[in-house]
């Protein structure tokens, strides 16, 4: 199969592929400038909750605990992203530990065959979530019901609870008002592309600051 049959609007011709790159270029700065003003929103919406948020994750990282994430789809590569950046950090920071629920195919996929979907993050955490640990649970729409479980127990098994939502927080908001998530940030757009771009920000901010609290003496 040739190039031109994949990508058959690149070979229409000189004037339609400039009209096409300066689309991409508009487009592309367009979008730019849009993550650009929501992570300035967030940040001016959270900055203490951030600090706050942080400092409860290092006490519980210094009290031997955990961090259990999780997510759908895209919810889990941040999820899986999150859990990277924690166990391998680099050179000069703490290795932190963390755990990708969705990593346990075996666990997941029998809990979602033998029982329902909605159970797969709570029964992990039912039966191995501790006092000191950390629930992350992340969902662009704010209602992801096995997530809002998950986040359920964790809660009532007196873990550090935290989520990432997009839109208008959605159940989300609603638990955090319940006091189920003792910290939730949400990234006010509706476009799930920008919201999951603000996650992946919102969780880094959160790890440099979880290292530079545990860096203090």
């Amino acid at each position: 199969m040739s190039i031109e049959s994949l990508y058959p609007f690149l070979h229409t011709g000189t004037a339609r592929k400039e009209a096409l790159l300066a689309d991409v270029a508009r487009s592309t700065a367009e979008k730019v400038a849009e993550i650009g003003r929501l992570r300035r929103e967030v940040l001016a919406a959270y900055d203490e909750q951030l600090v706050a948020c942080a400092t409860a994750m290092a006490e519980r990282f210094d009290r031997g605990g955990r961090l259990l994430a999780f997510g759908n789809g895209g919810s889990s590569t941040d999820a899986a992203g999150i859990v990277a950046l924690c166990s391998d950090p680099g050179p000069g920071r703490r290795p932190l530990p963390a755990i990708a629920l969705t990593a346990d195919v075996a666990t997941l996929s029998a809990l979602a065959n033998d029982v329902g979907f909605e159970v797969v993050f709570a029964r992990p955490i039912a039966a191995a979530g501790r006092p000191e640990d950390i629930a992350l649970g992340l969902s662009t729409s704010g209602g992801s019901a096995n997530v809002l479980r998950g986040l359920a127990t964790a809660h009532e098994r007196g873990l550090l609870t935290v989520g990432l939502a997009g839109y208008s927080g959605g159940a989300m908001a609603e638990a955090a008002g319940r006091g189920e998530i003792d910290h939730l940030f949400v990234m006010p757009s509706a476009s799930v592309h920008r919201i999951q771009e603000a996650q992946t920000t919102t969780y880094h901010v959160l790890w440099e600051l979880v290292q530079r609290a545990l860096a203090d003496p």
